[in-house]
């Protein structure tokens, strides 16, 4: 029986502590980093041998699993898990894992930064000090406004408490409120479109769905033409065009993008060029710790399943 575990994820390394608990474990880890380009060969080499992976966030098709016969089990180093085709998971007996709870203290900081950075400039700042420029456009301060979220699992409970912290008003919008439980800690929940004509910041903490996006050109023209649209969570939740043209057409005063619809971001895209846009590389969850914690955690849903047990954060 193989025991090769393929890693896909760039930061897990041999000799780390992943490396080292799939060893003990009496498994071989063979690493792939997820980087470039994967020819269609490639793509259907890469689990071919293995009985267990650690997947980045690359796609991972049905022809991907179905060329893989011994594989059991495949965890996600990381909370989405749109990337796979769970459908053929299913049908094909591979058990699909994410690791839940580990980034979600990361993705709302960030999601602060981009607030940060979109009120106080510091995406044209930053560069005209770098030029030998000394700009000083005057910015505002997020005491006081709305933050809207739209989603409440851990990151949007996680940001919603940083908002408090700052003096904001905090609205939320989800399918499950637990208002007995933040209510009294300065957050309130609303339906959806009281929240996002509310918002001075919209920051998006919900899943990706199989639809539309949830935030397309009839979302634009209810929002405030102040408004800051904030996205840590999954490109596929914005319509990119609408977005384009409600920042052209000035109905709303920018973006924080942390997730694309298509990424890398393509030198053509318009967003890249827009002063009152902020874009960083899909780096929400990636600080030092959630990478650790997120490996760990990748690793001991592999083992768990391959030991027979019901690995925590099973998707399917």
């Amino acid at each position: 029986m193989s025991n090769r575990i393929v890693i896909t994820s760039d930061y897990l390394r041999p000799g780390d502590t992943v490396d080292a608990m799939l060893r003990e474990r009496g498994l071989e880890p063979v690493y792939s980093p997820a980087g470039g380009h994967r020819t269609d060969e490639e793509k259907l080499d890469l689990f071919q041998s293995a009985v267990g992976a650690i997947a980045a966030s690359e796609p991972i098709t049905r022809d991907m699993l179905a060329s893989a016969p011994a594989l059991k089990v495949l965890a996600r180093a990381g909370v989405g898990y749109d990337n796979v085709d769970t459908d053929a998971a299913v049908e094909l007996g591979i058990r699909v894992c994410n690791t839940p709870e580990v980034n979600h203290h990361a993705v709302a900081e960030m999601a602060l930064a981009l607030m940060l950075a979109c009120a106080r400039r510091l995406n044209t700042v930053l560069p005209g000090v770098a030029d030998g420029g000394w700009p000083r456009a005057a910015g505002t301060e997020l005491r006081s406004k709305t933050l809207g979220i739209i989603g409440y699992g851990p990151s949007g409970r996680a940001i919603a408490a940083l908002g408090v912290a700052l003096g904001m008003r905090v609205l939320v919008s989800t399918a499950h409120p637990d208002a007995g439980a933040d209510v009294s800690a300065g957050i309130e929940f609303a339906d959806v479109d009281t929240t996002i004509g509310a918002a001075d910041y919209l920051s998006l903490h919900s899943r990706a769905g199989k639809g539309d996006p949830i935030i397309g050109a009839a979302t634009f023209t209810t929002m405030k033409d102040s408004a800051i649209l904030i996205n840590t969570a999954r490109g596929s939740l914005v319509d990119e065009e609408a977005l384009v043209a409600a920042l052209k057409a000035g109905e709303i005063a920018g973006a924080g993008l942390d997730v694309l619809q298509c990424e890398p971001i393509a030198k053509t895209n318009p967003l890249r060029m827009m002063s009152n846009v902020v874009i960083t590389s899909h780096l929400a969850g990636q600080t030092l710790e959630a990478r650790e914690r997120a490996g760990v955690a990748a690793a001991q849903a592999v083992i768990d399943v391959l030991d027979g047990k019901t690995p925590r954060g099973a998707v399917v």
